[in-house]
């Protein structure tokens, strides 16, 4: 279990005084010290985060009596999740208690060196980075450090056995395809350069432009399709007609989110305005129809007629299918407000058995 631990060379750098949730002051390394530390970068929109939480809410409640402490450090994909009161809101639905930096100006993340969302880092008592996981996954090592660590600090700690898969897709034997890539809608990060943007009329930066949805042999995976009037700006493409804004998004996966919000504005955000009086919906289907339930994400709502919808009360990401095979598919999302912005869509891959032994294009969780 030893050959977990990076050998204590490395200091862990200070936190940024950025603005903290669940802690009354900031805290710092110094503070710190004699503490095993798990530090975790994350951002509430980002889905390979969301499916590590379980765990570390889970470590926060084993061992923050046996000398672990947490930290939460939430670094923005987005401008609109820079805003302290979104993250506050986002934390307090996903009913994380340890303390949280707000690491708007990528302070803290510059400081660590990160690259990606979310990264697991494990701080010794002395103060060295000792443990480092990037990604979903690794949770049994995981723990097996924190509990290596604490065992260092005080050699009659009495720690409990490595808790078992909380997702049934983390269970060992579990398939994972290589899905669609992740597709951002705005101009930048992609955008004018390699956009995922599939019409050919391609962007107005800053303008509107009307939209026709290419004919289906030219709708290919790994883009999606816009019809309707649409305003393009940096991180979103947001709906500028009146109603009935569609995008169609040929996908390969076992499940769809994608990052919506009332407007594509931060400052709007920031202020609390909303671009309608009432919650805007997006309508669903898949393969031309209404979404079948079986395969509706938690986020799906159904009206007296059995259409499927979303309510997008605020930024935030949200699950739309959730399948339990892995399968080729076309999302068709009608948006029915002025100013609903789509972001981006991510893709979940794992199931939890395959029919087949698997392909170059898949792997089997160990």
């Amino acid at each position: 279990m030893a050959n977990l631990l990076d050998p204590p060379i490395v200091r862990m750098p200070e936190l940024g005084q950025d603005p903290w949730l669940n802690t009354p002051t900031a805290l710092t390394k110094e503070q710190l010290r004699g503490k095993v530390i798990l530090v975790d970068f994350w951002d509430y929109t980002c889905i390979n985060c969301l499916r590590t939480l379980p765990y570390i809410r889970e470590w926060e409640r084993r061992y923050a009596d046996r000398g672990l402490v947490i930290i939460g450090v939430h670094t923005p994909e987005f401008k609109f999740a820079a805003h302290q009161a979104q993250v506050a809101e986002a934390a307090e639905q996903l009913e994380l208690r340890y303390p949280i930096l707000i690491d708007s100006q990528q302070e803290t993340w510059t400081r660590f060196a990160n690259r990606a969302w979310p990264t697991k880092y494990i701080i010794d008592s002395q103060g060295y980075i000792r443990f480092k996981y990037q990604g979903e996954g690794g949770y049994s090592a995981t723990e097996e450090a924190i509990q290596l660590l604490l065992r260092q600090r005080d050699p009659d700690i009495s720690l409990p056995e490595i808790m078992p898969p909380l997702q049934p897709t983390d269970v060992a034997g579990a398939v994972c395809y290589r899905t669609t890539p992740e597709l951002h809608a705005g101009y930048q990060g992609g955008g004018l350069f390699g956009s995922a943007l599939g019409n050919p009329e391609g962007f107005v930066t800053g303008g509107i432009m009307m939209y026709a949805l290419p004919d289906e042999e030219y709708r290919r995976e790994g883009q999606f399709f816009l019809q309707g009037f649409w305003r393009a700006l940096p991180e979103s493409l947001a709906f500028a007609g009146e109603d009935g804004g569609r995008v169609l998004l040929p996908y390969s996966a076992a499940g769809v989110n994608a990052v919506l919000s009332p407007s594509g504005d931060p400052l709007e955000l920031m202020l609390g305005l909303r671009t309608s009086e009432k919650t805007p919906l997006v309508q669903i289907k898949l393969n031309g129809t209404s979404l079948p339930r079986p395969f509706a994400g938690k986020d799906v709502l159904y009206d007296a007629s059995g259409r499927s919808y979303l309510r997008v009360d605020r930024p935030r990401l949200y699950e739309i299918v959730r399948d339990q095979t892995f399968g080729s598919h076309e999302l068709e999302l009608t948006f029915h407000a002025r100013g609903l912005a789509l972001f981006s869509f991510t893709f979940n891959s794992c199931v939890v058995s395959s029919s087949g032994p698997g392909s170059a294009d898949t792997f089997r969780r160990n």
